[in-house]
C-alpha cells in the first residue's frame, strides 16, 4: 500500500471522530474561553476544522511562507458551517492522498517567515506532526472546552462517561 493510502486510512478514521466532536459545538457559547489567554470556542473549533485542509500546504507544496499571502480565518457561524467545511476538506485530503506519489513524502518541506526559517524536515514528518498530531492536540483541547460547558462528549475511541452505558 502506498504511503498516501496508508495516511488516508488514518485520516478517514480520525475525520469521522472529528466530525462527531464538531457536531456538538454550541455556537450560543462561541465566545467562551476557559482562560483569558485561550482561544475562544469558535476560534478553536474553526482551527480544528482548518487543520484537515493542511494536506495541500504540507504535502503538495514545498514550503509555507507566512510573509506571503493574506491568510484570514474563515468566518464560521454555525455548527452546520463547521461540518460543511470539514466535509469539503476531508474530500480534498482524500483526493490528495489518493494521488500523491510515495517519493513526495521524502522531499524536504520548510516553514518560514520570509528569510527566517523555522524548520525544514521531510514531508512525511511534516504531515505526521502538522496534519495529524496537531489536529489531535487541538481536538483534545476542544473536548476540555466542551466538558467545561457541560456538553456531552461523543465517543471517538469508544464510549464516554456521557454515553450512559454504566461506566
Amino acid at each position: 500500500m502506498s504511503l498516501g493510502k496508508t495516511f488516508l486510512a488514518e485520516v478517514l478514521q480520525e475525520a469521522a471522530s472529528t466530525r462527531k466532536l464538531l457536531a456538538v459545538i454550541p455556537f450560543d457559547k462561541a465566545d467562551f474561553k476557559p482562560h483569558e489567554k485561550s482561544m475562544s470556542l469558535k476560534r478553536l473549533a474553526t482551527h480544528v476544522t482548518e487543520i484537515t485542509g493542511w494536506w495541500k500546504e504540507c504535502l503538495i507544496q514545498d514550503e509555507l511562507d507566512f510573509s506571503v499571502g493574506d491568510y484570514k480565518p474563515k468566518e464560521l457561524n454555525s455548527t452546520e458551517d463547521l461540518l460543511a467545511m470539514h466535509d469539503d476538506l476531508v474530500e480534498k485530503a482524500t483526493k490528495i492522498l489518493s494521488e500523491v506519489a510515495d517519493e513526495e513524502f521524502a522531499k524536504p518541506w520548510t516553514m518560514r517567515n520570509g528569510e527566517q526559517i523555522y524548520f525544514t524536515m521531510p514531508k512525511v514528518a511534516v504531515v505526521r506532526t502538522w496534519c495529524l498530531n496537531h489536529l489531535f492536540h487541538h481536538r483534545g483541547q476542544l473536548t476540555v472546552y466542551l466538558r467545561l460547558l457541560n456538553v456531552p462528549l461523543p465517543g471517538m475511541y469508544g464510549p464516554t462517561a456521557d454515553d450512559n452505558q454504566g461506566m
